[in-house]
């Protein structure tokens, strides 16, 4: 499929990815004020899960697959969703969106550490880019936090990093159904479920009365446009786009973030967060730039080892 920059179905689809993932974070932020936060991860997943499920049904999309790549989708969907999205629901609850999305900025970054520690040999400007971006994280771990506990959300928040990094890098060498949006199914569904079970045993109760209608309509916002329209934009993308340029949400998203949180929720923007957020989205953009610039395709390692761009899964949407 030819695949080109020029579209303007291709500029429509990427600003709603820029948006819509932006925008999770303020979604997320909204729903757990009275939501619980991982029960609230697991009702949107499992909700997603449904209707891209009965969509599927409906096309007689085929779930055949071997018990092998069931198991692979389940795997990436625990660490994906359940050990990934599910801790930044956490963490929202001690830090703001914006500082959320700025740490989770850094995903990239963590897929290069893990293709080093596997004997990769990465290009020495996607190292420095690797060091730029960390010296961020640790200025924004150290200086960023501005209220009580939330060093313990900036710890839960990295922690879902590492885990939304290593189910990427775990994706393209794994068994995995072939179809993208079945994949995507049994992932949605498997960490779903796990976030419920999870959020079950940590106590968590939903108690419908005290759920605010506010909350109600995050949890539907991120459902049917945070999942589905957000998720199907980023796979017409992969067929249709540059990865070079579909790539470029890593670091957009997070601003998006910043800029909802503060102006929808008053979320403060510390010059803390300025200089780590500049210093991480600049260590990003050389990882990409470089890792681009050192594929013949165009594409980079980093790129590919996304769960989307491995042949189906949604990559770094919270």
């Amino acid at each position: 499929m030819e695949r080109n920059g020029h579209d303007v179905r291709v500029w429509l689809a990427l600003a709603a990815v820029y948006v819509v993932w932006g925008s999770t974070y303020l979604g997320i932020a909204i729903a757990i004020r009275t939501l619980p936060p991982m029960t609230s991860g697991g009702l949107r997943f499992v909700a997603a899960a449904l209707v891209l499920g009965g969509v599927l049904l409906v096309r007689a999309v085929p779930f055949r697959m071997r018990w092998q790549e069931f198991g692979g989708a389940a795997l990436v969907g625990l660490l994906l969703l359940a050990g990934g999205n599910g801790m930044v629901a956490v963490a929202e609850q001690h830090i703001s969106s914006g500082l959320a999305a700025l740490l989770v900025a850094s995903t990239p970054l963590w897929l290069i550490v893990l293709r080093t520690v596997f004997r990769d040999r990465p290009h020495v400007l996607t190292l420095a880019g690797v060091l730029v971006g960390f010296a961020g994280v640790a200025f924004l771990s150290l200086h960023g936090g501005n209220a009580s506990g939330s060093g313990a959300g900036i710890t839960v928040v990295l922690l879902g990093s590492v885990s939304w990094s290593l189910g990427s890098f775990l994706s393209p060498r794994i068994p995995m159904p072939a179809n993208p949006f079945v994949a995507s199914t049994i992932e949605m569904a498997v960490g779903g479920a796990a976030l419920l079970v999870m959020g079950a045993a940590q106590g968590e109760r939903l108690h419908l009365g005290a759920v605010s209608w506010e909350s109600w309509a995050a949890l539907a916002y991120l459902v049917l446009v945070g999942s589905l329209v957000g998720f199907t934009s980023y796979i017409w993308l992969l067929g249709h786009a540059p990865i070079s340029l579909v790539s470029t949400y890593a670091y957009v998203n997070p601003v998006v973030a910043v800029i909802l949180g503060a102006a929808i929720l008053s979320e403060p923007v510390t010059a803390a967060m300025l200089v780590a957020g500049g210093l991480i989205v600049v260590g990003v953009a050389l990882v990409v730039s470089t890792e681009r610039r050192n594929r013949p395709d165009g594409s980079s390692p980093a790129e590919q080892e996304t769960p989307a761009t491995a042949g189906s899964r949604p990559a770094s949407e919270p």
